[in-house]
């Protein structure tokens, strides 16, 4: 079956001190860190379209265009969704967003292309050798 735009998934996590901006060294605040939003909402997209896809395929990620619009602090859980608003081919976009219990922290656009597994793990490979 082909992927349709109108396909969703949610996500969620604590925050908590792996997944701190301080974690990674960016700025050194302890708050959800933006390297983190984004990862949620990659989550969100992949599986928004995983259990439609074809065996052997999967979709990696090409494109972030996201804010991050407010902090989250230690001990909230934030929650990440997905919509797959366009199909082109392989390549899939998807409007995100991200939300704390408090407040939306986090919009934007993300790209996922498709993938063959079967093709993409032995070029993967033998760069690799290189």
């Amino acid at each position: 079956m082909p992927l349709q735009p109108g396909l969703t998934a949610q996500v969620q996590t604590k925050v908590d001190d792996s997944n701190l901006a301080s974690t990674v060294g960016a700025g050194g605040v302890e708050v959800f860190g933006t390297p983190f939003m984004i990862a949620l909402m990659e989550a969100a997209s992949w599986n928004a379209v995983q259990p439609h896809l074809e065996t052997g395929h999967t979709t990696v990620g090409t494109v972030v265009d996201i804010r991050h619009i407010a902090a989250t602090p230690k001990g909230m859980v934030v929650r990440a969704s997905s919509e797959l608003v366009e199909v082109d081919g392989r390549r899939l976009v998807f409007r995100v967003e991200a939300f704390d219990e408090t407040e939306k922290i986090g919009e934007g656009r993300h790209e996922r292309f498709v993938v063959n597994m079967d093709k993409f793990i032995p070029r993967i490979a033998q760069k690799a050798a290189k």
